[in-house]
């Protein structure tokens, strides 16, 4: 017997989505005043020290004390570091506020994905609309999560503003109406294997924006934090999800036994899940192995990154398989 639809509960999940957009876009001006018009951040997170060679037996120039500065006669010794000016009391209330309506945009996000479950009576992550607000519960949650034990702030702009407009599209391309799915998803699977994957896309998220303001920042002070602090955020994160799309795939192959007889069957998202593992694979295998730092690790993470991207969106929209159930208008 077909489920009944909620036609109110599906009504006000799209009116939350609507108010979810338009909090995220003001936590994001929020966040851009807070980086804006915040203190100016040096080029690296801890200064390099400067190698003076010195003779046999000659102290380093590094480890003068006060005496010897004063014996060279050394004015600049004695003169004050300049130090710029802090921002504005205003800005750290900007910030603030920003900070509190991020939380105010991802309870109404999470409203939107409840009531959107309890009108169609199943688990609200069943096609491409559903699964994308979903994605962006757990890009915000995460990035709130990290914020909260962390100084990451800075990425709240970049971070709200990727909500906002990926929900703008979303509600524009991708809305389909409430309603029942095809039998196959009709399982306890779904709220294993999705769920699992939903919270590694969005940390993967988090880490993909942190890699791309690691390539923007330019040398020398910035608004931005150090090089050093952007690529410590992204392998946080990435190293937290990496073993939960692990658990993805695996549960994905659980779930295709069940449903279609065979653990794996080379369908498209079956084969870029998989591409998408290595590729992230190949990142942390670089970085605790090679040693790989800077540049180079951060373009092998956005690499995975695009993998993530087109595994999610491109498989798909473009691509048609066992998993063919995005239901794009």
């Amino acid at each position: 017997m077909p489920t009944e639809i909620d036609s109110g509960l599906a009504a006000l999940s799209d009116q939350l989505i609507l108010a979810t957009v338009l909090l995220y876009v003001l936590a994001m001006i929020g966040y851009a005043l807070d980086l804006g018009f915040g203190r100016i951040r040096a080029a690296t997170a801890t200064p390099a020290r400067k190698l003076v060679t010195v003779g046999a037996g000659a102290p380093a120039a590094e480890d003068a004390g006060p005496a010897d500065h004063a014996d060279r006669g050394d004015d600049a010794a004695d003169a004050p570091a300049a130090t710029p000016p802090g921002p504005a009391p205003w800005v750290a209330r900007t910030g603030a506020v920003a900070v509190a309506l991020s939380w105010l945009g991802l309870a109404g996000n999470v409203a939107a994905l409840i009531t959107r479950g309890l009108a169609v009576g199943r688990w609200p992550w069943a096609n491409m609309y559903e699964f994308v607000v979903a994605i962006c519960i757990a890009a915000v949650g995460a990035f709130l999560v990290m914020q909260a034990r962390q100084p990451v702030r800075f990425l709240g702009a970049f971070v709200c503003l990727a909500a906002a407009l990926v929900l703008g599209f979303a509600v524009r391309y991708l809305h389909v109406q409430a309603g029942p799915v095809v039998p196959a998803l009709n399982s306890y699977w779904i709220a294993i294997h999705v769920s699992a994957a939903i919270i590694a896309a969005g940390l993967f998220i988090v880490a993909g924006v942190a890699g791309i303001l690691f390539l923007a920042r330019k040398d020398g002070p910035s608004r931005l934090p150090a090089r050093e602090v952007l690529e410590r955020v992204a392998h946080q994160a990435i190293v937290i999800a990496f073993p939960i799309w692990t658990f993805a795939v695996i549960a994905g192959a659980l779930w295709a036994d069940k449903a279609w007889g065979r653990y794996w069957g080379w369908d498209p998202k079956e084969v870029w899940s998989f591409i998408t593992w290595i590729a992230y694979a190949a990142y942390l295998h670089a970085k605790a192995t090679a040693g790989w730092r800077g540049r180079a690790a951060t373009i092998v993470q956005l690499i995975a990154f695009g993998c993530l991207i087109f595994n999610l969106v491109g498989v798909n929209i473009f691509l048609s398989g066992l998993h063919s159930y995005a239901q794009v208008p």
